[in-house]
């Protein structure tokens, strides 16, 4: 459930240098900046999931399993 920040945008929930550096130095290319909200995006989604599953299991903990 994404949800705008007080300014109107998402909050970017990955560390961009290591994006890019991981990038990098996989395949020597470049990351456009708009990468980071789209991967913020997606980790969203799975910890909504993750929490879901979470919920639905009696827990009040997320855990790895949750992921699956």
């Amino acid at each position: 459930m994404d949800q705008p920040t007080e300014a109107g945008t998402m909050e970017i929930l990955v560390v961009a240098s290591k994006i890019k550096n991981y990038i990098r130095t996989t395949s020597s290319m470049n990351t456009s900046s708009s990468v980071m909200e789209a991967l913020s995006s997606k980790v969203r989604t799975l910890c909504d999931q993750a929490i879901e599953h979470a919920k639905q299991d009696g827990r009040k903990t997320v855990m790895d399993r949750d992921f699956m």
